[in-house]
């Protein structure tokens, strides 16, 4: 195998492809520009859905970039030896033209070619083939003929060898992963069988179908291929190195941390060494492109991970009052500036955005760490949710990180506490605003109170099909659509989006009463209402019920206007869900059908 720096393995992709027809093209910013359903670019397909599609991209049918990723699905297992949350993707792409004979030889051929690495030392995996799509024998054929051997050929199943679609439908397929022997001996077997001893290192991507809203999966016009070589584990393969963070752009900046540390040498400071590392890496790159630390979308991803950099710098013994992270962030700008200019540009940018963060939080945590001991003292095995909201809201801890020093410590956190008094608190911060917009609609329209009628229906089925931790967070009616916000921390299946529409629609098509009556707060609670925005109505509050006595579908505090019954809704279609912020989901849904003139909901007593 050939030692190569990682800026070479990025050039030499590169110039491979190049030198096969693929256009160089630009990387996308971190920040995604036509995929509403993710706060950042996660993998170097997200930027060319479009083309994928079907769309003519101006560079041709064959392309090639590197793209800057973010993932934090596993950002609480940085610090280990593999888990990164940004991290660079070598990408090659076909819109329509080659397919699995030419991508497959193409890998082929840089893996033992260009990175010289021997044919022994590799495996593959194909899909294995289930209802929805044939065995992938063709791939292994290639495979075959290729010179990889019958026995390092395995076949997975979806959760393995199966791409996509990036939402709940559009372009997906099988794919062929390519692995290197990292186990000790001569190599055994293929990753079916010896899987911790086989590291996946490329994967061919043959989006050939498109699964529908109905779920099925039929075959597309335009066949393409999609690849994907994470560029940190490939480095690290050919450098011999058993860690991304030993790697030559990553390990002067770890050293760098770990020159600053007082603390003793120990598994718990290479751990926090490399959180910091990687943490600071990915908060240069985000700022670099347009972000600032906020409580809001990719804003909060970032603080998220500054804050997490600046408490680890602690537990090693750094001190963070206005300068350690941007002194980090100078060693990342070094290490990248050459394939990524940009960064030099705004390294002035880039420092100051990180000192005001790290200035902030450094007023703040001490105290913070304080109010969370004498809680702690208190509390035996339990943080209770208005403790680690104060923490939040008084001391500028995300819930994360208090739920990770309560860790520490052996104990657990209310975060069904925690969410329900953040949503008190957004609630009276929102009270001026319900009071200029009647029940928060923009109008009082019939089609914007059909819509605000069927978001208490969306509700009461949603916390039915995912559970009562689902509460509102939000909403937006406009007199064409709804936005709905709610507290729930995975995207959900396609079944249960289907699930929670026809439950919708189903007690629309039994034309139920809606009728409200004024009860005191606490008599609210005590009949069932949901009333997680309660603090902004008074003493007294409008539960409005939909049902009939025995067969209640909703009963929910709210201001108002309502349809008087369901039938009136017309038919709810939900469009899109996808991620709204950290732990919240959102909804957008649209009704058609039903009156153009409705009643409004009366009261009962």
């Amino acid at each position: 195998m050939r030692p190569l720096t990682t800026d070479q393995i990025r050039a030499a992709y590169l110039d491979f492809f190049h030198a096969k027809g693929h256009a160089i093209i630009d990387g996308a910013s971190l920040v995604p520009e036509n995929d509403p359903t993710v706060l950042f670019t996660t993998a170097g397909m997200h930027p060319l859905v479009p083309y994928l599609l079907g769309e003519s991209h101006p560079a041709g049918r064959r392309l090639t970039d590197v793209q800057r990723c973010i993932r934090t699905q596993d950002i609480d297992k940085v610090g280990d030896a593999s888990h990164l949350t940004f991290f660079e993707m070598l990408g090659n792409w076909s819109l329509g033209e080659y397919f699995k004979e030419e991508a497959i030889h193409m890998s082929f051929d840089f893996l033992t070619k260009i990175l010289e690495i021997p044919v022994e030392r590799l495996a593959v995996t194909c899909f294995e083939g289930d209802a929805d799509a044939p065995k992938d024998e063709e791939s292994a054929k290639i495979w075959k003929k290729l010179g990889i051997p019958e026995e390092r050929i395995g076949f997975l199943s979806k959760k393995n060898n199966w791409w996509g679609p990036a939402g709940l439908t559009g372009p997906c397929g099988p794919d062929s992963e390519m692995f290197i022997w990292v186990g000790d001996g001569s190599p055994q077997g293929n990753p079916a069988t010896h899987e911790a001893e086989w590291l996946e290192i490329w994967n061919d991507v043959f989006l050939q179908y498109n699964k529908t809203a109905e779920g099925t999966f039929e075959l597309l016009k335009q066949k393409n291929v999609d690849t994907g070589m994470g560029l940190e584990r490939t480095a690290a393969v050919l450098q011999g190195v058993k860690s991304a963070y030993d790697t030559d752009c990553l390990k002067p900046i770890l050293e760098k941390v770990l020159s600053l540390s007082t603390a003793p040498d120990s598994p718990e400071k290479m751990r926090h060494a490399r959180i910091i590392t990687d943490h600071v890496r990915a908060a240069t790159n985000i700022i670099a492109d347009g972000v600032k630390p906020s409580n809001v979308d990719q804003g909060y991803v970032l603080r998220r991970l500054i804050r997490r950099a600046i408490r680890s710098a602690r537990s090693l013994g750094i001190e963070a009052n206005g300068t350690f992270t941007s002194s980090i962030a100078s060693e990342v700008i070094t290490r990248y500036a050459q394939p990524y200019p940009q960064l030099k540009m705004l390294e002035q940018d880039i420092r100051e955005a990180l000192s005001r963060e790290e200035q902030q939080f450094a007023k703040t945590l001490q105290d913070g760490i304080k109010h969370f001991d004498r809680a702690l003292s208190e509390a035996k095995n339990l943080i209770d949710g208005s403790t680690a909201f104060h923490l939040y809201d008084t001391f500028g801890f995300p819930l994360e990180l208090t739920r990770e020093m309560a860790k520490e410590r052996g104990v657990h956190v209310d975060e069904v506490g925690f969410a329900k008094a953040f949503e008190e608190h957004q609630a009276l911060s929102r009270a001026g605003a319900e009071k200029k917009f009647k029940g928060g609609l923009q109008d009082s329209s019939a089609e914007t109170t059909k819509l605000h009628t069927a978001t208490h229906l969306l509700n009461a089925a949603l916390r039915r099909v995912l559970g009562d931790h689902v509460f509102q967070k939000g909403s937006n009616i406009t007199g064409e659509r709804l936005r709905f916000d709610f507290s729930h921390d995975q995207k959900m299946t396609e079944a249960q989006i289907k699930e929670v529409e026809h439950l919708v629609n189903e007690a629309i098509d039994k034309d139920l009463p809606v009728r409200y009556h004024i009860a005191s707060v606490e008599d609210a609670k005590k009949e069932g209402a949901i009333g997680v925005f309660e603090a902004k109505y008074g003493a007294e509050v409008k539960v409005y019920v939909i049902g009939d006595e025995g067969n209640v579908s909703s009963r929910e505090i709210c201001g108002g206007p309502h349809v008087a019954r369901t039938g009136m809704i017309g038919r709810l279609t939900i469009q899109k869900e996808e991620s709204s912020s950290s732990g919240v989901r959102r909804i957008k849904a649209v009704v058609s059908g039903g009156p153009k003139e409705i009643q409004i909901a009366e009261q009962i007593s």
